[in-house]
């Protein structure tokens, strides 16, 4: 299967959302794979965020009128042709990123499946909700929850669909409009799965896509919207934080990550060694939730070490539009650099390379070969800094307990993986890591594809939570009402305030006993 047509990315181009796009200045998008042009994409300004912020509040008034039932149906449609249109999403993934083509399907089947999960639950989580009001039957207290408004969603180059178009589900399934800032580097990923939005009936303005460099169409985003979903590097999130507290407006980040898998002594190596495989290169290790430390029971790391170097060695590299390959290639120079750098820096310090170690050229300009390291001490950059590349640790631990406590050992929490002889042992495990998601018995699948549960990062690796309730009750303003009846907090009339005072305290003691007190 070849690259997406020229064809293609022409129409594409036509949804961006600045009016004179032929008439601006452009950047060159890339084929991962060679590192040839596959098109331009016009640079936006300051001054295109803020006219498409300003179109799309005039979109979001009339879409929150609708009901929550009529936008669902929008967005069932939408999951519906996201699936339909798989093989080209896919090819434009594997385009721009260079992924292997079963991590280009992940994130289209991420796509439908967080479009499904809120396209069935927004109507109800939306829908007014009584509460125990301050005194029961002369109090009647209603929660409502209005849409924030215009939402900025600024999204990475690593999964430049799922993660520019599934937060974005959520926000307008609340009744808000977005306006999105695509990676410089993926634009057309995010153009791709708009374009299906826009056939399922989303109003062209109320989703508007303005490429362009962050501290400018993002900062601008930050400047003009009613709230932020930021995906990227823990450094960029604690600035756009920053910025968004300055005008008091919310902030939500899935930030960086180190990883840890926890190993013991019961676990079954051979399901281990097949599932780190996945959760350690998936995406080429450029996915903020793959592990990068492996902490193993010192009676089973030699065995584990040498299963998981053979296996890792014996990996599929290369560049292939079908499902010939395991890994394919990173992003950008910049990326193979790092990997290189950090490999280098261990190894001069004392580490033993188990497998890969080296780049690829000869497959492509950006290919890097999946590595394991043994014996990296602490002085080592890749110990305690984020790869973000296919690079991972292994650590021989004496016990359970020091396992969880070298996890613990980290700025990060974002996630981690446990094996365990039961999954009761490893459950009881994960309850003690400082994570916001844990996978027992897998490395990141399960937790990430459970979109009915919250999914986000302790310390430095986040603020607030994608999927859950939480991910899309995030995008409004709840707002309490409360109707007196009977009579007011002042007492019945003609009643002497002293005797008001006396009447009340035993009453409220009173409520003690009422269901739901």
């Amino acid at each position: 299967m070849p690259a997406p047509t020229a064809a293609t990315f022409a129409r594409l181009a036509d949804l961006i959302a600045i009016p004179d796009a032929a008439d601006r200045p452009t950047r060159s998008v890339v084929e991962a794979f060679t590192g040839k042009e596959l098109a331009t994409v016009p640079v936006g300004t300051a001054q295109d965020a803020k006219d498409a912020v300003a179109r799309a509040r005039v979109a979001q008034k009339e879409w929150a009128k609708r009901p929550a039932s009529e936008r669902a149906a929008i967005f069932h449609r939408y999951r519906d042709l996201v699936l339909e249109n798989r093989d080209a999403l896919m090819d434009m993934a594997q385009a721009e990123t260079g992924k292997s083509r079963a991590n280009a399907l992940e994130e289209v089947l991420d796509i439908s499946l967080t479009a499904r999960h809120y396209a069935r639950i927004a109507g109800k989580l939306l829908r007014p909700r009584r509460v125990s009001g301050m005194l029961p039957g002369i109090t009647k207290t209603v929660v409502r929850h209005h849409a924030k408004g215009v939402v900025g969603v600024i999204a990475p180059w690593n999964y430049p669909m799922n993660l520019a178009v599934s937060d974005a589900i959520a926000a307008l399934l609340a009744g808000n409009a977005v306006v999105l800032k695509p990676d410089s580097q993926t634009p057309y990923c995010a153009l791709a799965c708009v374009d299906l939005l826009y056939q399922a009936g989303l109003p062209r303005d109320l989703f508007a896509v303005v490429p362009g460099q962050g501290t400018v169409v993002g900062t601008a985003l930050v400047e003009n919207t009613d709230y932020v979903m930021f995906t990227g590097s823990s450094a960029t999130g604690q600035l756009l934080a920053e910025q968004c507290g300055r005008r008091l407006i919310g902030f939500s980040a899935e930030l960086g990550g180190k990883n840890p898998m926890i190993v013991t002594a019961g676990a079954n190596l051979r399901e281990v060694t097949d599932a780190a495989v996945r959760a350690c290169y998936a995406n080429s290790g450029q996915l903020c939730i793959s592990i990068e430390r492996i902490y193993v029971e010192e009676s089973v790391a030699p065995e584990f070490t040498r299963m998981f170097g053979e296996r890792v060695r014996n990996m599929k590299l290369g560049a292939s539009y079908d499902f010939g390959v395991e890994m394919g290639s990173l992003i950008s120079e910049a990326q193979v650099k790092v990997v290189s750098n950090h490999v280098d820096d261990a190894v001069v310090k004392g580490a033993t390379v188990v497998a890969g170690g080296k780049a690829r050229p000869d497959l492509g300009p950006l290919f890097y070969e999946p590595t394991v390291l043994t014996g990296v001490p602490e002085s080592a950059e890749c110990y305690r800094e984020e790869t973000f590349g296919p690079l991972v640790s292994i650590y021989p631990v004496a016990t359970v307990d020091e396992a969880i406590k070298r996890a613990n050992d980290t700025e990060y929490g974002l996630n981690a993986s446990v094996w365990a002889g039961t999954k009761a042992e490893g459950e009881a495990i994960a309850a003690q890591v400082h994570a916001g998601t844990v996978n027992v018995d897998e490395g990141y699948g399960p937790a990430w594809g459970s979109t009915g549960a919250p999914m986000g990062g302790m310390g430095v690796s986040g603020v607030g939570r994608r999927h859950g309730d939480d991910g899309l009750l995030k995008y409004t303003e709840p707002q309490t009402v409360a109707t007196t009846r009977v009579l007011n907090l002042g007492g019945p009339r003609g009643l002497p305030p002293k005797l008001w005072a006396k009447i009340m305290p035993p009453f409220v003691k009173a409520m003690q006993w009422l269901p739901g007190r």
